[in-house]
């Protein structure tokens, strides 16, 4: 699965901007920052700055623009789980998959709060937001 949209608290639809990215193969959904002026995946205690809105089957090109979309505190996104998540509770915060597509089940220097656990089980869906 990936990071995507669950609700907003205004039920308002984000608006695409379009951000220079670095040498990653984006999918939709995956979390990001910026580094140096260019898209990058964000790393597993990073909150993400920005969420791809386009799947790409190579690289992109150094500076080529793609759809993204701000990661802002009101949003709740859905995700699935990268491990076993028996021992998180509702509100605590995990970290980012390696992908930069889902979270894992680890607490430390978590950046991803989770608000509802639809189940505990790798690939079960969870939703989370980034405060």
């Amino acid at each position: 699965m990936a990071f995507m949209i669950h609700s907003t608290a205004d039920g308002r639809v984000p608006a695409n901007e379009y951000i220079p990215c670095g040498a990653i193969t984006p999918k939709v959904g995956t979390a990001l920052v910026l580094t140096d002026g260019k898209l990058a995946l964000a790393s597993a205690t990073t909150a993400p700055t920005y969420i791809s809105m386009v799947e790409k089957s190579e690289p992109c090109k150094a500076g080529e623009l793609i759809p993204v979309i701000r990661v802002l505190p009101d949003i709740i996104f859905g995700t699935s789980w990268s491990a076993a998540a028996t021992a998180v509770k509702l509100g605590e915060k995990v970290t980012l998959s390696a992908d930069g597509t889902q979270v894992t089940a680890t607490t430390a220097s978590g950046v991803a709060e989770v608000v509802n656990i639809q189940g505990t089980a790798v690939g079960d869906t969870c939703l989370v937001r980034f405060p």
